[in-house]
């Protein structure tokens, strides 16, 4: 079976990122991203999806991070779409639900090629220390765009902020490993019209 890799850099005047993925790994991981919290939701990511993650970027972030985090997205999106090739063999479909103390996360991934987020978290705190957990939001937009794929994430409970987000991380993951998984009786593309 050939390696499911990806290889993306994407370099603007507000961020230089750089993201190295095997879908077929054990969920080694190197990542820095100049933003602690969200080091932490990409390592748990890599982890639980079992893909290896090599992920560098540098963006503005004494200005905000808003910049760094969508573009971590697109440019993880697409190492995910490269690494899938024309995603002959795939499951296509995953479904996580996963649990963190008090937080409850359910997430369901399509890699159809057709890019759509539902995005739903019980949980309304708005800020861990100096993050803005509006950015998830901004990531998961620009990761099923570039990754083509629709992505349905219920944060269903959980009022702390990080068992909640941790929840979406770990959910996310476990779906995505799932959706890419090979399956042994699928010897083409799974989608009736032949393509995706």
């Amino acid at each position: 079976m050939k390696m499911r890799k990806g290889i993306e850099i994407r370099k603007t005047r507000e961020t230089d990122i750089r993201v190295d993925v095997n879908l077929d790994g054990s969920g080694r991981c190197e990542i820095e991203t100049g933003v602690p919290f969200f080091n932490h939701m990409m390592e748990l990511f890599a982890r639980h999806s079992l893909l290896d993650l090599k992920l560098v970027a540098k963006g503005d972030t004494d200005v905000d991070y808003h910049h760094t985090i969508e573009d971590v997205g697109l440019v993880l999106g697409k190492a995910v779409d490269t690494a899938l090739g024309d995603r002959k063999g795939v499951r296509r479909y995953g479904v996580s639900y996963v649990a963190m103390d008090e937080a409850l996360c359910r997430t369901v991934v399509d890699l159809g090629g057709r890019p759509y987020l539902v995005h739903n978290m019980a949980c309304r705190k708005r800020r861990i220390l100096d993050f803005d957990l509006s950015l998830m939001g901004e990531f998961l937009r620009a990761f099923v765009t570039q990754g083509r794929m629709n992505i349905h994430v219920d944060q269903l409970r959980g009022d702390e902020a990080h068992h909640a987000y941790e929840a979406v991380f770990k959910s996310l993951a476990r779906a995505l490993r799932a959706a890419c998984e090979i399956d042994p009786r699928e010897r083409s593309v799974p989608s009736s019209k032949g393509r995706i």
